[in-house]
Order: structure tokens, then C-alpha cells, then sequence
């Protein structure tokens, strides 16, 4: 790992010593995306990156037209403003104190919030609506896709049984998860 690199985002070559190579865990990757929009921040940048990596692997590209880019979208909304994610973080609000480093699942957790923030924040009041409504949004991407919300009616914050069997089964196949690091076994 080069030094410059580690200082960025914190990983040494000690500490990627027994993590698995991204071809041993690529295809598993492409399953969880499925086809799914993909949202970056400067995602040319990252699309470059992991369409390397797959074409390293034997696998196809992922195509440009995927992507969702808060970048792009910060840059329309905010035309002349810096457009970091710490700035535009600051600009919304988005509590980053905890980002020493430029670490990707930290740096995935602000870009969330960030792209809820970009295509038209947080619900204000708690008054939804009892009918489903579906609102088209014109996401300003290089190919600004239109994607469609669903807002469900409102219902009790109970799972139903079909989502805790779903729920159980799911989490009977995570691996190593993190509530049970440390845990006596």
C-alpha cells in the first residue's frame, strides 16, 4: 500500500493482509447490486475504478448509465459552491465529526444522507398520507434518469410474520456480523 494512499484512507498492507482479493468476491457484488441505480459521489471516478476491476476479473462492465451522481446533482443545485462531500455535508447539516479518515462504509452512511438531502430532504412532520402516491423525480445526472418513489400508506411499525421469517432467514446468512463481534461463543 502505498504511504500516501494509507494516509488517506487508513489501510495498511498489515491490515489487508487476510482480506479476500476483489475477484474472490466480485460476482458476489454484482448479485447484491442486481441492476439496481448506483449512487456516487464523482461516480465516474468510482465507476472507473470498479469497471477495472471487473474487467480484471472476467466480468462485464457496469454501464454508465447506472450511475446516480451527487456530484452532478450538488453542482446543479448549487452552481459556484465547493461540492466535497465535507462541504456539502456542512452545507446540509450532516453531522461528519467522526470522519478521520476517508473510509468508504463512513463515507457511504454521509452520501446517503446526502442524496436524500440533494433530491429533496427529510420529511418535515409526520403527515404521509393514508393513500400510496407515486412522485416521478428527474434526477440531474449526465442521463437524468427519472426515478419513481413510492409513498406507502402509513401502518403500525410492526413486521408482519412473512417480513420476520424473511428477516430471520436473511440474517441467518450474514457472516461474522458486527453485533456479535467480541461476544463470548
Amino acid at each position: 500500500m502505498p504511504f500516501e494512499a494509507e494516509q488517506v484512507h487508513g489501510l495498511s498492507d498489515r491490515f489487508l493482509s487476510d482480506k479476500p482479493l476483489f475477484a474472490m468476491k466480485a460476482l458476489e457484488l454484482l448479485e447484491f447490486i442486481g441492476d439496481s441505480p448506483l449512487i456516487a459521489h464523482n461516480a465516474a471516478f468510482d465507476f472507473g475504478f470498479l469497471n477495472w476491476e471487473l474487467r480484471q476479473c472476467g466480468h462485464a462492465e457496469i454501464h454508465l448509465d447506472r450511475m446516480i451522481d451527487t456530484l452532478a446533482i450538488a453542482r446543479k443545485a448549487h452552481p459556484g459552491a465547493k461540492h466535497s462531500l465535507d462541504a456539502l455535508c456542512s452545507r446540509y447539516g450532516i453531522d461528519r465529526s467522526h470522519r478521520v479518515k476517508h473510509g468508504a462504509l463512513l463515507d457511504a452512511q454521509l452520501l446517503a444522507q446526502l442524496y436524500v438531502e440533494l433530491t429533496g430532504g427529510r420529511q418535515i412532520g409526520l403527515s404521509i398520507g393514508q393513500a400510496v402516491v407515486e412522485e416521478a423525480i428527474v434526477l440531474a445526472t449526465p442521463l437524468s434518469i427519472a426515478v419513481t418513489r413510492t409513498i406507502r400508506a402509513i401502518r403500525l411499525h410492526q413486521a408482519s410474520e412473512e417480513e420476520r421469517e424473511r428477516h430471520s432467514v436473511f440474517v441467518g446468512k450474514l457472516e461474522a456480523p458486527l453485533w456479535l463481534e467480541g461476544a463470548a461463543g
